[in-house]
């Protein structure tokens, strides 16, 4: 089913959200390098852009929540930036010295402003980085803009592209999709997004599904029993978890040098073992390759990223 190199994977897509926030803060080096070490293969990241085109790995548009800081990203140049510290002791990441850091780790971003997609795209042609990456928005006209600019790359569905998907679920006639995923909660503004019927729907059509952002067991369990081809978490470890006692962890194997292959090991599951007591089992050791430097009223209700 997969259509894009971004996707191909032996099973269900871990995507740790924001990386791994029992290692280090959210959207940090030590949050996704944990995450790395418990042996995820797919992260996901926010960006913004400083007023000088720096693309910086962060949710908010302003400093002022999880950081020492006040002001807003794309009023400043990244040399204030630079003093920042998530949670009072993290630095902000570059998105170029997080895709350095992790040479073989996939990307799920989300552009959150206009400013910062122009030096986004810039950012992944100079990497080389577009087959490990995808982009999701709540903005069509940010993902229209990415699909212009780097034809090619992996895109999920935007609001539009949700509602009719949904839609088409229901067995109207909706069209072709330039997406390649759907990354939605279950649920948004009272409107179910995510069943069994959609998803089937998606999967006719070679579109895989992912949601978000998904914190409990049962929750996780659901919706791997209905058939969802990836789920994020700001909870990996636990994420990790259910998919061992499962039978379903697919192992991203990392080097010494700190590069993690895509080739994934399944860890079997132990019947026997209770899932709040499974060790958090073939952990690699990691070392950062470089420092860090229901139609139109679903339409306005239906998200696509986060």
């Amino acid at each position: 089913m997969p259509k894009h190199a971004f996707l191909e994977n032996d099973g269900v897509l871990a995507f740790a959200h924001r990386g791994d926030q029992d290692a280090g803060p959210e959207n940090t080096l030590a949050a996704f390098e944990g995450a790395v070490h418990q042996g995820f293969g797919y992260l996901e990241t926010d960006v913004h852009c400083t007023r000088d085109g720096q693309v910086l790995a962060f949710h908010d548009d302003r400093l002022d929540r999880v950081t020492d800081q006040r002001g807003v990203i794309a009023q400043m140049d990244y040399a204030a930036v630079q003093a920042a510290r998530v949670g009072g002791r993290e630095p902000i990441p570059r998105l170029d010295d997080l895709l350095e850091a992790f040479p073989e780790v996939r990307f799920n971003i989300d552009p959150k402003s206009d400013t910062v997609v122009e030096p986004l795209v810039a950012l992944l042609r100079s990497a080389n980085a577009q087959a490990r990456v995808c982009i999701g928005s709540f903005s069509g006209r940010r993902l229209s803009r990415v699909r212009t600019m780097l034809p090619g790359v992996c895109t999920s569905m935007g609001p539009l592209e949700t509602t009719r998907a949904r839609v088409g679920s229901l067995g109207l006639p909706v069209g072709r999709f330039k997406a390649v995923c759907a990354q939605v909660p279950v649920w948004w503004n009272g409107i179910k997004v995510i069943d069994a019927r959609c998803i089937r729907s998606m999967n006719r059509q070679g579109l895989q599904t992912h949601v978000w952002t998904v914190i409990e067991p049962a929750e996780m369990n659901r919706l791997l029993d209905l058939g969802v081809d990836g789920l994020m978490t700001d909870r990996p470890r636990l994420l990790k978890a259910v998919l061992i006692e499962r039978g379903q962890w697919h192992q991203a194997v990392c080097s010494g040098s700190g590069s993690c292959t895509l080739r994934h090991t399944i860890i079997p599951a132990k019947n026997s073992t209770r899932m709040d007591r499974i060790p958090i089992l073939g952990s690699p050791v990691v070392t950062v390759t470089q420092p860090m430097r229901n139609g139109p009223k679903m339409a306005a209700a239906l998200p696509t990223t986060l």
